[in-house]
């Protein structure tokens, strides 16, 4: 079993920046495929950003030029640098751990955390 917890979200004006982690426990991290989603109100849980088992990075179009994901040194902690951020970013970020695959798709993951919430003001 694979425990996450995010942490690092907040209040941010447009523009700024924030950097969300992932803690992760249980399992051996390094084998999962690794994502962040996000969910607004009334609206879907979608994809945001993921990095294979190999380590290869994947974005939604909305992401691409102001995300980065990455893994911590030890691979146990997983970041979302934010840059230029709109009030459309605005949701709760989800981390996510699976086996792989379809690596866009909620379908993907079996394992989640609790959320943080990221609001952008204008």
């Amino acid at each position: 079993q694979v425990q996450l917890v995010e942490s690092g979200g907040g209040l941010v004006q447009a523009g700024g920046s924030l950097r969300l982690s992932c803690a992760a426990s249980g399992r051996t991290f390094w084998r999962y495929a690794m994502g962040w989603f996000r969910q607004a109100p009334g609206k879907e849980r979608e994809f945001v950003a993921a990095v294979t088992r190999s380590g290869l990075p994947y974005y939604a179009d909305s992401a691409k030029g102001r995300f980065t994901i990455s893994r911590g040194g030890a691979e146990d902690t997983l970041y979302l640098q934010m840059n230029s951020l709109k009030p459309d970013d605005t949701a709760t970020y989800y981390c996510a751990a699976g086996p792989g695959g379809n690596i866009w798709a909620l379908s993907s993951y079996d394992h989640w955390g609790q959320g943080t919430q990221v609001t952008v003001s204008s």
